[in-house]
């Protein structure tokens, strides 16, 4: 059955050409000297069972039939007219082809019954009216026949073309598996085919640019047809998978959110798994956002369409890589972020970002050896909004990139104005993300920075979490090595929260570990983040690596990191994040250490 949007239109298309041959066939009969009501009435004859066409509520059957119906009889009249002529045969023909748009045997049989009936009743009863040769006079039932296994040839010929081609339509060319029409089409049957719960799920790969960008198209096409394989592999009896765009997919269930959930964690651990393109492994992450008609104002699939594609949004917006339902507000939520993506566009021209930066101590005596930039946005209505929601909008919004390089910038310009201030070296720490990391021109950046400033290359550490360790871990070890080239410090944040292993760790250029708060938080209490922590710092000793814990907000903490004999720190213990003008003082003030750059 066609999609009713598909149908829908080629059912617009039959009406407008039936219309057409209604006024063209009143005009040729005045042109052959049809008096005027004679070519009324014939073109009334073919525009009538249009009226059928057109009842509010009719099915697709009546409509197609009588649309059908209406072209063929003007196949009649054009016999009629033209005194049996061969050639006007041959609209028969034309009509078959063009009732084959609707796929469907209703059409073809009226088509087979009024070419049977034109042909053997007329035939009898107005010979030479309806056949172009003698033969056909005296045999017009045999003749009949002969037309009528025509039609049925061409209709079953049309019929197998135009079903073959609507699969070719309703499929992905690249991968294999439904489009959105199909998608849309599956749902409705599903909705209309019981009162029970329908659930969409909306997929949408994290930094699939990247992949692209890096690898080419050509591997990021190997990459969806795997994920494409996957996917499938995950579903039930009944279920739909489709592609309905570049790297977006979607995945239509019968059953509530339970369903939805365990369909949606079994495509996330059977994406956990690196794929090998071009002979590279290659992790592919996806944010998932689920809906169901439970939550749904209305038993409609754009609906489930679009709530699942508001959940996934909320997925990436909390991290990526995860399921997330859809819930009432995400309409809402979704509007106020493209306001404040429209606004981050202009921020940084609006003067409206700032640096604050927060220091790092050497636990043994507490001197600063180094400041972390950190970002801020002052906006001009809402006041300061935190990283945490301004940052992913920036990196979904291409924004990253200038952002990270004006943050760069004045980092750089501050340890350098602090540098001759305390008449030392102060190291200064950027964060580095997975888009900047993955942008050509990184080290370009960096070098030019570091040109303009002043700033001597080791007094600078850029940090990278692990999260961009398992993406491609070639171009990441490859871009990292060509940053330490230029004389910088790299340090991997957040450690232990992500996806670090021996494997990856030993072929990283890095000089840093940073311990995720989340560890130190734990130490009050003398659990297990002691000993994870422990681990940490003695993996980091053996490969020769600082260790810096984040987080630090108590004695006890920093008790615990000494007696573990981690050699620096960070957290509110020691100083919130400020403005430059905040740490002027400390600054110049510090003990002379060697700078931990960070």
């Amino acid at each position: 059955m066609l999609p009713h949007d598909v149908w829908r239109r080629r059912h617009r298309i039959v009406l407008m050409v039936a219309v057409v041959q209604a006024v063209a066939l009143g005009v040729l009969a005045l042109a052959l000297g049809e008096g005027a009501l004679a070519a009324t009435l014939e073109a009334g004859a073919v525009a009538y069972p249009l009226a059928f066409a057109l009842l509010p509520g009719a099915g697709r059957q009546l409509r197609a039939g009588a649309a059908t119906l209406s072209l063929l009889t003007a196949s009649v009249l054009l016999v009629y007219l033209m005194d049996g002529q061969t050639e006007a045969h041959f609209h028969f023909f034309v009509v078959i082809g063009l009732v084959s748009l609707y796929q469907d045997w209703v059409p073809f049989g009226i088509a087979l019954l009024v070419v049977t009936a034109h042909h053997g009743v007329l035939g009898t009863l107005r010979p030479h009216s309806v056949f172009g040769h003698e033969s056909a006079y005296h045999q017009p039932w045999v003749w009949a026949g002969i037309h009528a296994g025509f039609v049925l040839a061409a209709s079953m010929a049309h019929l197998a073309a135009w079903r073959l081609n609507e699969q070719q339509g309703l499929r992905d060319p690249l991968t294999g598996l439904a489009n959105r029409t199909l998608l849309m089409e599956t749902t409705d049957r599903l909705l209309a085919r019981s009162s029970g719960e329908v659930s969409m799920l909306f997929l949408d790969l994290d930094d699939f640019k990247d992949v692209n960008d890096s690898r080419g198209h050509a591997a990021g096409d190997v990459l969806l047809t795997g994920i494409a394989r996957r996917l499938s592999g995950c579903l039930r009896p009944g279920d739909q998978v489709a592609r309905i765009g570049g790297d977006e997919f979607a995945v239509v269930v019968a059953g509530g959110p339970e369903i939805a959930t365990a369909v949606g964690q079994r495509m996330l651990v059977a994406l956990a798994d690196p794929m090998i393109v071009d002979g590279r492994p290659l992790v592919p992450h996806v944010s998932i956002g689920a809906a169901g008609t439970g939550t749904a104002p209305e038993r409609d699939a754009g609906v489930l369409l679009r709530n699942a594609d508001l959940a996934m949004y909320m997925a990436k917006a909390l991290g990526k890589n995860r399921l997330v339902h859809y819930a009432d507000g995400m309409a809402q939520a979704a509007g106020e972020k493209a306001r404040l993506l429209e606004d981050l566009g202009g921020a940084v021209s609006g003067g409206q970002l700032r640096v604050h930066y927060q220091p790092t101590i050497v636990l043994s005596d507490g001197s600063t050896t180094g400041y972390e930039a950190l970002l801020r946005w002052e906006h001009p209505e809402r006041g300061l909004i935190p990283p945490v929601e301004f940052i992913p909008l920036a990196e979904e919004g291409g924004l990253i990139v200038e952002i990270g390089r004006w943050v760069l910038e004045h980092a750089a310009r501050q340890a350098v104005v602090w540098s001759a201030e305390a008449d030392r070296p102060i190291g200064m720490a950027v964060n580095l993300s997975p888009k900047q990391l993955a942008d050509d021109d990184v080290v370009g950046t960096v070098s030019d920075v570091l040109a303009r400033t002043g700033l001597p290359a080791r007094q600078l550490t850029l940090e990278v979490t692990e999260g961009v360790l398992v993406r491609d871990v070639d171009l990441v070890v490859d871009q990292l090595q060509a940053l330490r080239r230029l004389g910088v410090r790299i340090a991997i944040d957040d450690f232990g929260t992500g996806y670090s292993s021996l494997s990856y760790l030993r072929r990283l250029p890095a000089d840093i570990i940073k311990i995720d708060r989340s560890f130190v938080q734990d130490l009050d209490s003398g659990g297990r983040s002691t000993t994870l922590v422990a681990s940490i710092i003695e993996l980091a000793r053996s490969l020769h690596l600082e260790v810096v814990a984040e987080g630090v907000e108590t004695p006890e903490q920093r008790a615990v990191l000494g007696e573990l004999a981690c050699s620096h720190a960070q957290g509110y213990l020691f100083g919130r994040p400020q403005p430059a003008v905040e740490h002027g003082q400390a600054a110049e003030a510090a003990p002379v250490a060697e700078p931990a750059a960070v």
